[in-house]
């Protein structure tokens, strides 16, 4: 057992919590009716790729497995463990822990200095003093570690996916950090590690930024914050980390009432919003106001080259929806360049007629169009040297009259999604420049199911291309604009580092 516990810590103490080889549960019961069991549940049923060890100091069985009670009966040595006891047991168990050689473990028990106590305090400060001895801790009160490559997952997480991606996620709040794995799953977003870490009474906001800022695994990370331990600290950690990866960030607590929440749910200081402006725009951050435009910009910023965009193409079939992308990209500082005529010429020369326009935006008239109308669109509009990125706005639920004028075929038969799909992923390497699908469902009735559900096929066929996918125009451009402004002020920060070096 020594040979075997001096050979697992010769590995990185943070490879061993992301990938342990093992892991021990300290609080599963065998009535099934704890924390702990919940999640060695979530574990098995999401394929965890090593041994799971339970632990109890009643012993027991729980669904043919043995409980160990205690670690010291375990006869390996331990990467990881998950605590999921009392409040006033976590000390004892992360001390059994550190004592066992845990390179770290998460806290998933609550109780501590989010409930303002004396106790609570003091419970707390127990935890930093035996992290100091050598045990690395995630929590208290949180939902602990998501890492697909390894098949860790977070307290109610058992289905979430298994598939390996660039952006990772800090979070001081376990419900967002669930939350935002499952819109991950079928927004598109891959995930490398998502970290729940609550009150932070060892591994926090900066500690883990600077490790996501090295890790190979993780190209772009997302925060959600409601405060921060060492602020100079944490803002020099950022500086330098945002230089060379996108880091987005949506703090919470904010307003006045937002403040007194976060104070109440992970014991943090809100701060003000106008200094946390300031010094993330300063820092070179880019600044979200909620989780959906933090998923929608993790999204662009994972699947889009990491280039400026500024001038925009724009197709779909309708006039007013022209119209109206003029009026958002302006305001999210895009620009829809008129098309040269020999271009427009040969564009229109495909599209449905009468009423087609291919000035830009380009207006099929249709909502049937083509695939191969819009590949012949998309590829003469890219010849247009000033063209960065099109747009293609694809209002699916129209396809249900058609399938209904067909005798009442499957919506899904009738509609060429993978076809649109197919052709978008044509046209973005045939001219490097990246079509973006934009599909709204403006029919939500219960009558409509079968649309929803051919949208979220047309939207995994995209995906499945690489192909970025967006439910509203307003939305998609907004998130376009935090990548353009975001390598826009990456590149001015490099030309002026390069002339104060000269």
């Amino acid at each position: 057992m020594k040979s075997e516990a001096r050979e697992s810590d010769r590995r990185d103490p943070f490879d061993r919590i992301f990938h342990p080889a093992n892991i021990a549960i300290m609080g599963v019961s065998a009535k099934g009716n704890m924390f702990g069991t919940g999640i060695l549940n979530a574990l098995e049923a999401i394929k965890f790729s090593g041994t799971i060890y339970a632990v109890n100091p009643k012993g027991g069985e729980f669904n043919g497995r043995r409980i160990y009670r205690s670690l010291d009966e375990i006869p390996v040595g331990i990467d990881f463990a998950i605590i999921a006891v009392p409040a006033e047991k976590v000390p004892a168990a992360l001390e059994e822990c550190r004592r066992k050689g845990v390179a770290g473990a998460e806290i998933l028990s609550a109780g501590f200095s989010e409930l303002g106590t004396e106790a609570g305090r003091r419970l707390e400060q127990e935890i930093r003093d035996i992290s100091a001895k050598g045990i690395r801790v995630v929590g208290p009160n949180c939902f602990g570690i998501y890492c697909p490559r390894s098949g860790l997952t977070l307290l109610p997480g058992p289905d979430l996916s298994r598939e390996t991606g660039p952006v990772g996620f800090l979070s001081q709040s376990g419900g967002m950090s669930i939350d935002f794995a499952h819109i991950g799953k079928w927004m598109g977003i891959g995930f490398s590690k998502v970290i729940s870490f609550g009150n932070g009474a060892d591994l926090r906001e900066t500690e883990l930024l600077a490790y996501f800022g090295d890790d190979p695994e993780t190209e772009v990370i997302a925060m959600y914050m409601e405060g921060v331990d060492q602020g100079r600290e944490f803002f020099k950690v950022l500086k330098d980390v945002a230089s060379r990866k996108p880091v987005i960030i949506n703090k919470g607590g904010l307003s006045e009432a937002g403040s007194r929440a976060v104070a109440s749910h992970t014991a943090s200081m809100g701060g003000s919003g106008t200094i946390w402006k300031s010094v993330l725009r300063q820092s070179g951050a880019v600044q979200v106001g909620d989780l959906w435009e933090m998923a929608e910009a993790c999204l662009a910023f994972s699947l889009l080259p990491p280039r400026v965009f500024e001038n925009i193409t724009v197709a779909g079939g309708g006039g007013a929806l022209g119209v109206s992308a003029c009026d958002i990209a302006e305001q999210f500082g895009f620009s829809i360049p008129m098309l040269e005529p020999h271009i427009s010429e040969a564009i229109v020369e495909h599209l449905p007629k009468p009423g087609s326009s291919a000035k830009n935006p380009i207006d099929a008239a249709n909502p049937f169009t083509s695939p191969q109308a819009y590949r012949q669109a998309f590829l003469n509009a890219a010849k247009d040297p000033r063209i960065d990125l099109q747009i293609l706005i694809q209002l699916l639920y129209h396809y249900k009259v058609l399938a209904m004028s067909f005798g009442n075929l499957p919506v899904k038969d009738v509609a060429p999604y993978g076809e649109f799909a197919e052709m978008a992923s044509e046209v973005t390497a045939a001219t490097d420049k990246p079509v973006v699908v934009v599909m709204p469902n403006l029919k939500q009735g219960r009558e409509a199911l079968d649309i929803e559900d051919l949208i979220r096929e047309a939207r995994a066929a995209f995906l499945a291309k690489g192909i970025p996918v967006f439910s509203d125009l307003g939305n998609c451009l907004r998130a376009l604009a935090h990548v353009s402004s975001y390598y826009a002020r990456r590149k001015a920060r490099g030309h002026e580092d390069a002339c104060r070096t000269y």
